[in-house]
């Protein structure tokens, strides 16, 4: 059995690898998309399989209700979700944890450029 605790540690390290350069380039105040598509860029450079404004529908004893979106999937196994705030909320660990449950994946990364330095934080869900 795998810890969970690195469970899929050399793909968020390398996601979070890639938002720290993109950091660094870019500093703080731009807009979450300008975050996205430079992600995108940095990880197309590191050839990291991704897809980018993943959907999902999401259902309600079987019956379809809505659909969501994250920012990345990264590799089939990761979600990043990206934030341009002051600071994290306890709303930003909400959605990501509803996200994994939702859509069955087991880590996920929420990034914040918001701030002068890179924020990043990892959630695995919980069995």
């Amino acid at each position: 059995m795998i810890n969970e605790t690195y469970k899929y540690s050399d793909i968020t390290g390398a996601v979070i690898g890639c938002a720290m350069r993109v950091h660094t380039k870019l500093g703080h105040g731009f807009p979450e998309v300008i975050y996205q598509r430079a992600l995108a860029i940095e990880l197309d450079k590191i050839l990291m399989p991704y897809v980018r404004e993943k959907e999902w529908e999401v259902y309600y004893d079987a019956l379809l209700i809505g659909k969501r979106r994250v920012d990345f999937v990264v590799m089939e196994k990761v979600l990043v979700e990206l934030k341009a705030i002051g600071s994290f909320e306890p709303g930003n660990y909400t959605q990501i944890l509803n996200y994994l449950e939702a859509f069955k994946m087991e880590i996920g990364l929420l990034l914040n450029f918001g701030k002068k330095s890179l924020e990043f934080k990892r959630f695995t869900k919980n069995r």
